[in-house]
C-alpha cells in the first residue's frame, strides 16, 4: 500500500494516526505501537499480545498482568 498521508507533530511530539489507516490494520484507542527505525525512516508496527514465556498469540490469557498461552499454563501447573 503506498498511500501518502500528511501529518503535522504537535508542541507535545505527537502525531495522529489517520482513521482510514486505523481501521486497516485494526489499530483501537490503548493497542501498544511498537516504534523503530529502518532504513532512515520511522516505522510504527502494532504489537500483538504473546505468551510471556514462549510468545505464542494462541489461547492467551491475563495472570497479573501478564499473557500466558494455554501450554505455558499447563506447564506452569505442573510445577
Amino acid at each position: 500500500m503506498d498511500t501518502l498521508m500528511v501529518r503535522k507533530i504537535d508542541d507535545l511530539g505527537r502525531v495522529v494516526v489517520p482513521a482510514e489507516t486505523r481501521r486497516l490494520f485494526n489499530i483501537h484507542e490503548g493497542d501498544a505501537l511498537a516504534i523503530t527505525v529502518e532504513n532512515g525512516g520511522i516505522v510504527l508496527r502494532k504489537l500483538e499480545a504473546t505468551c510471556t514465556f514462549c510468545n505464542s498469540a494462541d489461547g492467551l490469557e491475563d495472570f497479573k498482568g501478564r499473557g500466558v498461552c494455554a501450554a505455558c499454563r499447563e506447564k506452569l501447573a505442573a510445577i
